[in-house]
């Protein structure tokens, strides 16, 4: 697609999207047919819940070290290593499967294998995303990886991944296996390189940890991607949190069974592929500012509807707009992050931030359930309005227009820039 100054979305950047839509799409399908495999051998509720704490762990314990890695090597031949990883470690649990040696154990070490190799894929494709389109078009090619995301892995791979299971349950995992093949040759044709810089600083490579914090004391130095980023970790908390009672809320309050109850999630992806979509368009028209402003007060209104409303529909519509805002949230603090970051920091401060936003789900996990039920079910809704409310008034004027403005004028980093502080 062609952007307002003639430049286009070319070629590279639409193997790297082939790449990410179709590996979404794998990794989709194992999430749904992990717990069908653990429940098939266990009905233990403990044994079932840590197949997703086995998925969430590697987030936690690898994205700050995998931040340095995408620092210091060619992020494109990274991701080919980290997808060939995976396919292999998805064809030993195809074939322990298929020969009916496949345990629960085998199952969490592989989600660990495949998570972990997650963690540091996206953090070099993001990283890798300024160098590869133009920098007026990075709203774009963040809204149309986030679409394709949200299409296969939000979409299509649920049900796929369950019918598919059904016919043999190592089928969904042989699939994922074949779309992290798929995915690892479509960047292997990528042309380019796509190192940070030109070698290491002068006295030699420093420590894994003094390369951590330099990215983190980086990030916090800068107002505006510093509260984008605390702002992340904390509504995830909120979010993730009314997300794990979402279930008890459909049933009991709302009245909906399994089907309306997946329904409400449809919805909310639904919103986020249009949003992905028309996200580009939405954002030029009433500005950077306003999309995070009234992403927030979204933020607020979804938590409130949560809370006050017996109605399936307005909740569906809640969801829906939430979407909206999601896909347009993710797409303008990428872009803004890309824009801003040194290319030499670009694997650090991304990963940085996935690890925030990481810690919020984790925590959000456990609260969401707690203090449902120490206060009742609405509880974690009402939490999460007040917060929302509060950090949208806290940070309004962090978001002001001139700021923002200033934030996209500023020239594009090289990949020789050193960081620097700013106040």
């Amino acid at each position: 697609m062609t952007g307002t100054t003639g430049e286009r979305l070319d070629g590279r950047f639409a193997r790297l999207w082939a790449a990410s839509t179709m590996s979404a799409l794998g990794s989709g399908m194992a999430t749904v047919a992990a717990p069908l495999f653990v429940a098939a051998r266990t009905d233990d509720p403990l044994t079932v819940s840590v197949a997703s704490a086995v998925a969430w762990l590697p987030w936690l314990l690898f994205a700050l070290p995998g931040g340095v890695l995408v620092d210091r090597v060619d992020r494109r031949r990274l991701m080919v290593v980290i997808d060939w990883v995976r396919v292999v470690a998805l064809a030993v649990l195809t074939a322990a499967i298929v020969n009916g040696r496949a345990g629960v154990a085998l199952l969490y070490a592989v989600l660990f294998v495949v998570n972990a190799g997650e963690v540091v894929f996206r953090a070099a494709g993001q990283a890798m995303l300024p160098t590869l389109v133009p920098r007026s078009l990075l709203e774009r090619a963040n809204g149309w990886l986030g679409g394709g995301t949200t299409l296969t892995q939000g979409m299509i791979a649920g049900p796929l991944g369950g019918f598919l299971f059904v016919l043999a349950a190592s089928i969904p995992f042989g699939v994922n296996a074949a779309t992290y093949a798929l995915s690892a040759v479509l960047i292997g044709l990528v042309a380019g390189s796509y190192r940070a810089g030109s070698g290491p600083e002068p006295g030699g490579r420093r420590s894994v940890r003094a390369e951590v914090v330099e990215g983190f004391r980086w990030l916090m130095s800068q107002r505006l991607l510093r509260t984008m980023t605390l702002l992340i970790g904390l509504l995830n908390v909120t979010l993730t949190a009314a997300i794990a009672v979402l279930v008890l809320l459909a049933t009991q309050r709302l009245g909906l069974g399994s089907v309306g109850y997946g329904v409400l999630f449809t919805c909310m992806a639904v919103g986020g592929l249009l949003g992905s979509v028309v996200g580009d368009r939405l954002v030029a028209r009433i500005t950077a500012t306003w999309t995070i402003r009234i992403g927030l007060l979204i933020e607020a209104g979804l938590h409130l509807a949560l809370a006050a409303s017996r109605s399936a529909v307005v909740i569906a519509v809640a969801l829906f707009a939430f979407g909206v805002h999601g896909a347009l949230w993710n797409m303008v603090s990428n872009s803004l992050r890309q824009r801003l970051t040194p290319a030499v920091l670009q694997g650090r401060v991304g990963s940085t931030t996935l690890f925030i936003a990481a810690g919020g789900n984790c925590l959000g996990a456990l609260l969401g359930g707690v203090v449902a039920a120490r206060f009742g079910l609405t509880a974690p809704y009402w939490v999460g309005f007040v917060v929302a409310v509060a950090v949208t008034a806290v940070t309004w004027r962090v978001f002001a227009r001139s700021t923002v403005a200033a934030a996209y004028a500023v020239p594009a980093p090289t990949p020789d820039d050193r960081p620097a502080t700013v106040a």
